[in-house]
C-alpha cells in the first residue's frame, strides 16, 4: 500500500488556517468533505469520532507530527489528508512540542487491516527526518504530492 493510494490529493492543505487542535481537525475533515471523501451529513460525526480518539491519548507522536485517525462508516475506503501548519499547533504531543505535519486518516470499520496498514505506512515515512523536513518546506499541494510520490517510489526500491 502506497501513500498515494489513500491520500486524497485535492484534500491536502499546504498551509492550515486553524491554530487549535479541534479547529485543525475540523479544517482537515472539512477538506475531505469538500473533495468528496466524506458526505456533508457525516462531517460532524467524523470530527466527533476523531476528537473522541484524541481523548484516549494524543495522536501527536512527536517530532512535530500528528496522525489523528478514526474508523467510521462515513467512508467506503481508506481516506487521508495531509496538512501543514506554518506556525505549529498544540496537540498535547508526547514530546510536548507543537505539531506542524498532520496526516488525518479515516477508514471503514469493517476494514481494520487497511487502517493498520495505512497508519504503519504513514509512520514509516514520518520516521525519516528528511521526509519530515521536506514536507514542512512544501509550499503547495503539488509539492506535497510530489514528495508522497517520491516516498512511494523509494519504498518500491527497498
Amino acid at each position: 500500500m502506497n501513500l498515494t493510494d489513500f491520500v486524497i490529493r485535492e484534500a491536502m492543505i499546504p498551509s492550515l488556517k486553524a491554530t487549535t487542535k479541534e479547529d485543525v481537525i475540523r479544517e482537515v475533515v472539512g477538506s475531505l468533505r469538500v473533495h468528496g471523501a466524506i458526505r456533508a451529513a457525516d462531517e460532524e460525526a467524523v470530527i466527533a469520532a476523531i476528537l473522541k480518539r484524541e481523548e484516549l491519548g494524543s495522536t501527536g507522536i512527536g517530532n512535530g507530527v500528528a496522525v489523528p485517525h478514526t474508523k467510521h462508516p462515513a467512508v467506503e475506503k481508506l481516506s487521508a489528508a495531509v496538512a501543514i501548519s506554518r506556525t505549529g499547533v498544540d496537540f498535547a504531543s508526547l514530546d510536548g512540542e507543537d505539531v506542524f505535519i498532520l496526516f488525518l486518516l479515516v477508514s471503514p470499520p469493517d476494514r481494520p487491516g487497511d487502517h493498520l496498514r495505512g497508519l504503519e505506512n504513514i509512520s514509516r515515512h514520518l520516521r525519516s527526518q528528511d521526509f519530515c523536513n521536506f514536507l514542512r518546506q512544501s509550499a503547495t499541494e503539488a509539492d506535497i504530492w510530489d514528495l508522497l510520490v517520491e516516498a512511494d517510489e523509494d519504498r518500491g526500491r527497498d
